[in-house]
């Protein structure tokens, strides 16, 4: 497992002795698609690296309605909030799909960030980015209409197309009802903006994914 921790953006550049130290306090664990893997409000123990697959982070109402924070695939990692502050986790974490994860003790991990302040300052930058993201998120729900915030989530989840110069891909593809988890907006309604966007021209959904084909418009 040690050459798969190398593979780590946060592990990046460390000896193999020093990996070697991060597998003994680790364990592998496998979970298939839809588990929860931890829940808000649990005790916090561990870290999670994601070794294979993708997750939502997402919070829960206490009528049962979630709200998406974000996403997360392969070399990535989640949990580490609630291992630098002793508190509760503060949100839950569900797979996408079949996913693999090294599990990272608290002791371990604190060991680690202990001994490698560079690793110590990835997680402070990696923290801060996604402190800007949610600002911008409640930016969005605050100012924009349901439409606004279908497009910006769009642009966000969208990386540039390989095969088709100057369009964009979101891949893959998000339900209408985990948009509208993201956006704050009923399945129905991002069902809605989506058929119109479609029809406009301004995107298609093909082979899993979605392709933009074009600025998307200010306002509908």
């Amino acid at each position: 497992m040690d050459r798969q921790l190398a593979n780590i953006p946060l592990f990046a550049g460390l000896e193999e002795h020093e990996l070697a130290v991060i597998y003994e306090g680790a364990k592998v664990k496998g979970f298939p698609r839809n588990t929860i893997v931890i829940h808000e409000g649990d005790d916090s123990d561990s870290l999670f690296l994601i070794l294979s697959g993708r997750v939502t982070v997402f919070l829960t109402s206490e009528k049962g309605r979630e709200v998406i924070l974000n996403t997360q695939s392969t070399g990535e990692y989640f949990g580490e909030l609630a291992l630098l502050d002793d508190l509760p986790r503060s949100a839950s974490v569900m797979t996408v799909e079949s996913s693999q994860f090294c599990v990272i003790s608290k002791t371990a991990f604190q060991k680690v960030l202990a001994h490698h302040p560079a690793i110590a300052l990835q997680v402070i930058k990696n923290l801060t980015q996604r402190i800007r993201a949610l600002t911008d998120n409640v930016k969005n729900l605050a100012l924009l209409d349901v439409y606004g915030r279908v497009a910006r989530t769009l642009l966000r989840l969208a990386v540039e197309c390989e095969d088709e110069a100057g369009k964009m891909v979101v891949e893959p593809k998000p339900t209408h009802q985990d948009i509208g988890k993201m956006v704050g907006a009923s399945r129905e309604m991002v069902t809605r903006i989506m058929k119109d966007l479609v029809v406009g021209g301004y995107v298609h959904v093909e082979h899993g994914r979605i392709v933009i084909h074009q600025k998307l418009p200010r306002s509908w």
